[in-house]
């Protein structure tokens, strides 16, 4: 049947199907992954940059936008009238966004590319325990399994890298700080998406985010107008367009859980790349706390479990959903 509210996202009817319940559950997790793979390339991008660390954030969503709106666009979104609630959110997110990118952007030019993508996504731990805290549920054995596994794999993946040094030491911090602001954001965005679909939700919480970027960036004095385009560019679709568009879907359609977890994907990928770009390399223990890290995902992806939270909010399946801007 058809819902005639205003501030949401209809026009499907609400029966399963086989197609609704079998197949976007696949799709999802395949979705998940690749934006993982691509946000892990987000701080060689950075590191490619002319301009500031901060000001390659603003161009980052500067830059996205146009993408983001013709795919919505092309999904059918319209404007509709949002609720208070739902703006103060959006807006928040986009400021939390922000603020993470230009720390972790920071960060990035201080540390290492593991440790940078490692500390930048503390959201590895913190967003599964509010989602079980919104639960009111413990983790069951096997979920308890899977984030031991990830946590020991995590501090192998960190082991090697990291160095008590003062130059690793300020980016470290740097970093620590944009994963608490990720995870911030995360927790606005997945309540915004039980209401907006996803592109429309990246899109209102990217423009949120432009303006401070930038009146960060100049109030820093950093060089804004680049003379090469290209890394600022492949930094807007990788990272923004493709990695958080994919990321914002995946929100919708799994635990916090499983989200976290697949965080730690961006630093297995991102120590690849700074091991054959930089030299960073990579010994024993970071293959073994990549093994670790999949054996996590498997078990997560596996076990049986309740709709998430975020799911429960959800009339429609979002394949099937309008775009609302």
């Amino acid at each position: 049947m058809h819902r005639p509210a205003p501030q949401r996202i209809s026009s499907v009817p609400e029966t399963p199907t086989a197609t609704t319940t079998g197949a976007p559950g696949t799709l999802a997790f395949g979705a998940l992954l690749i934006a993982n793979v691509a946000l892990a390339f987000g701080p060689w991008f950075v590191r490619a940059t002319e301009v500031g660390p901060v000001a390659a954030g603003f161009w980052r969503l500067t830059l996205a936008v146009p993408f983001l709106v013709l795919l919505a666009a092309q999904q059918g979104a319209r404007p509709t009238r949002l609720g208070r609630g739902v703006w103060i959110g959006l807006i928040a997110g986009g400021v939390c966004f922000a603020a993470d990118l230009g720390s972790w952007h920071l960060g990035i030019l201080r540390t290492t590319l593991a440790n940078a993508t490692l500390f930048g996504n503390a959201a590895t731990l913190m967003f599964p325990i509010y989602g079980f805290l919104v639960a009111r549920t413990w983790p069951t054995r096997t979920q308890g399994w899977a984030l031991m596994l990830a946590a020991a794999g995590a501090a192998l993946l960190l082991g090697r890298s990291y160095q008590l040094d003062a130059k690793n030491l300020a980016g470290d911090l740097l970093c620590i700080l944009a994963g608490l602001l990720y995870t911030v954001y995360f927790i606005l965005m997945a309540r915004a998406r039980t209401t907006l679909a996803p592109l429309s939700t990246l899109v209102l919480s990217t423009l949120a985010g432009i303006v401070p970027l930038l009146v960060f960036a100049l109030a820093m004095g950093e060089r804004i107008v680049p003379a090469q385009w290209g890394p600022l560019i492949g930094l807007a679709l990788c990272s923004q367009v493709l990695g958080q568009g994919l990321m914002i879907y995946a929100l919708g359609r799994f635990s916090p859980l499983v989200i976290g977890i697949a965080l730690l994907i961006q630093p297995v990928v991102a120590g690849t790349v700074g091991w054959l770009v930089y030299g960073e390399r990579l010994g024993l223990p970071d293959l073994v706390g990549v093994v670790m890290v999949a054996i996590a995902l498997v078990l997560v992806r596996r076990t049986p479990a309740d709709r998430p939270p975020i799911e429960e909010a959800l009339d429609t399946p979002d394949l099937g959903r309008q775009e609302t801007v």
